[in-house]
C-alpha cells in the first residue's frame, strides 16, 4: 500500500490528515500487544468529517497508523512538548500511558521506518506545497486532527472542542489565527482554546514559513463533537457532525479568500 495518499485541487488550501491511516504492515502488526491492535489514538474519521467541507482544496493523508510511526514528530524524536507526557517518533506506549509492543522496534527499525513512510509522508506535503505555491502568492496547511477530549496522562480536565495551534504565532500570519480564532468562537455551542495543550505538531512547526508565504495551523478537534462516543467502536455521528462541520467549513473558505490578500515579507 502507498504510504500516503494526495488528492489535487487548486485552491491555495492543503488539508494534512498524519493520522487517520490504519494500516499496519503484517510484520509490525505481529509485534503490537493486544492493546496496541486497537489502534486507540487513531484520528477516527477524521476524513469523513471534512469531505466536502472546501472544494478545491488538496487532501494529504498518510495511510499508515502513527503506532507504525507518527508523521507528526520530528525525525530526530525531541519531544514538541518538553516535560510534559507525551507519545514518540514511534509510540512505546498509548496515549494513557500504556504499553503498545510485545517487541519494540530497534534504532534500525525506526530509521527504515522513517524512510519508508515518515519521509514520504513529508515528501508529498512539500511537492504539494511548492505546487500550489507556484499558482498562488500565500498558502494554508491546515493540520487535522482529534483527540480524545478526557485523557489524564496527557492533560488535566477536560479538551476545549477546538484547539488551535501556530507554535505560539510563528507558523502563520496573524490574520489566520486571528480569523480561526473567530470563526471557532463564533457560536456558543462549541469552546475554543489557541496555543492551549496543543500548539501543533511537527507538521505545522517545520511546513509553516509565513515569510516564504506558506502558513500553517493544526486543528486538534475534541472527538466528543462529532463522534457518538470516544470509546470502540469509535463511532461517527452525523447529527453530531452536522454541527461542527458548517463552522469548519465557514472558516476554511474565509481563509481560502483572504490568502490571496495577505502581503509575503520575504
Amino acid at each position: 500500500m502507498d504510504p500516503v495518499s494526495v488528492i489535487r485541487g487548486n485552491l491555495p488550501v492543503i488539508l494534512a490528515m498524519p493520522h487517520v491511516g490504519t494500516w499496519v504492515p503484517q510484520d509490525i502488526h505481529g509485534r503490537l500487544n493486544d492493546r496496541g491492535r486497537q489502534l486507540t489514538d487513531t484520528d477516527w474519521h477524521v476524513d469523513r468529517l471534512y469531505e466536502g467541507l472546501l472544494p478545491g482544496a488538496t487532501v494529504i493523508a498518510a495511510t499508515f497508523h502513527r503506532y507504525v510511526i507518527d508523521a507528526n514528530r520530528p525525525p530526530d524524536d525531541q519531544s514538541l512538548y518538553p516535560g510534559q507526557n507525551t507519545t514518540g517518533l514511534v509510540p512505546l506506549t498509548d496515549f494513557d500511558g500504556e504499553a503498545l509492543w510485545h517487541a519494540p522496534p530497534d534504532t534500525a527499525e525506526v530509521a527504515q521506518r522513517l524512510q519508508d513512510y515518515h519521509a514520504p509522508y513529508h515528501a508529498a506535503l512539500e511537492a504539494e506545497i511548492a505546487r500550489l505555491r507556484s499558482l498562488h502568492p500565500n498558502i494554508l496547511l491546515w493540520d487535522c486532527h482529534s483527540i480524545r477530549s478526557e485523557i489524564p496522562y496527557l492533560f488535566t480536565g477536560r479538551l476545549p472542542d477546538f484547539n488551535i495551534g501556530t507554535a505560539d504565532g510563528a507558523s502563520c500570519d496573524p490574520g489566520i489565527t486571528l480569523i480561526t480564532h473567530d470563526g471557532c468562537s463564533a457560536t456558543i455551542d462549541f469552546t475554543t482554546v489557541l496555543n492551549g495543550r496543543f500548539k501543533g505538531g511537527w507538521t505545522t512547526r517545520h511546513h509553516g514559513r509565513p515569510r516564504d508565504g506558506v502558513h500553517a495551523i493544526q486543528m486538534e478537534l475534541a472527538q466528543a463533537t462529532y463522534l457518538s462516543s470516544e470509546a470502540p467502536p469509535f463511532a461517527y455521528d452525523p447529527v453530531k457532525a452536522d454541527r461542527i462541520r458548517p463552522v469548519l467549513a465557514a472558516v476554511l473558505a474565509r481563509l481560502a479568500a483572504v490568502l490571496p490578500l495577505l502581503k509575503v515579507t520575504s
